[in-house]
């Protein structure tokens, strides 16, 4: 369906999408393992779904695996998390980053701007990524305000 592009068109497309700022979130399940994601979506209201992508690696992997997760939608003091959780060597689940456990094992983060405990619907492999469809079964709402965004490879966060 889908041909290889040349590799000036593959460094455009990444460019181009550098310039778009994107909501930033991390993707939690049990183990625990998580990650961070700008590619987060809500798809429907009725009944709840969202998407997100994630590329190969141990933590995608797990999550893509597991039979929920959690999609914790930082807000402007989560910066430093977001970092954390975009490294493969950084510090995860902490007792100073606030983590808590849903009683059904994943991971949450009581201070996001919201929480979203979701359930796969859908894996679409696409090139070296999946592409995430899921059913949102409980959310949680956190503290309002603040924002953070994922822009040219950096985050930035501020009240509103």
């Amino acid at each position: 369906m889908f041909s290889s592009l040349d590799a000036g068109t593959g460094e455009r497309f990444k460019a181009a999408f550098r310039r778009y700022p994107t909501g930033v979130a991390v993707i939690a399940a049990a183990g625990p393992v998580g990650l961070t994601a700008s590619s987060v979506a809500s798809v429907a209201a009725d009944p709840p779904a969202l998407s997100f992508s994630v590329m190969g690696g141990r933590s995608a992997g797990r999550i893509l695996a597991a039979p929920s997760f959690t999609v914790n939608l930082l807000g402007a003091a989560h910066i430093g998390l977001a970092r954390d959780f975009a490294r493969s060597d950084g510090p995860r689940f902490t007792p100073e980053q606030g983590w808590d456990v849903l009683p059904t094992g994943e991971p949450i983060l009581p201070g996001a701007l919201a929480s979203l405990r979701a359930a796969p619907l859908r894996l679409v492999p696409v090139g070296d990524s999946t592409v995430v469809v899921a059913g949102v079964l409980q959310v949680l709402l956190g503290p309002p305000g603040g924002r953070l965004v994922h822009h040219d490879r950096n985050f930035f966060g501020d009240d509103i």
